[in-house]
């Protein structure tokens, strides 16, 4: 595929699996610290928009829940 057609995700993960393969053990260490380091857009970028508008719904719905009745 010519570099000009790849999307930017397609560019991202062809520099992500050059990093793991350069590099196996610092994705190692990127495993254990995701937690501390975690980043939004990781989370919500398999879900698309509509996964994610959801998923913000229920988070606010959840916590007005939390404070009626707790």
């Amino acid at each position: 595929m010519n570099n000009e057609q790849e999307t930017p995700k397609e560019k991202r993960e062809k520099l992500r699996q050059k990093e793991l393969i350069k590099n196996p053990g610092g994705a190692l260490r990127d495993g254990f610290s995701r937690g501390e380091n975690a980043n939004l857009s990781d989370f919500s970028e398999g879900m698309g928009w509509k996964g994610t508008v959801l998923l913000i719904v229920v988070l606010i719905v959840g916590y007005i829940l939390y404070k009626l009745f707790l």
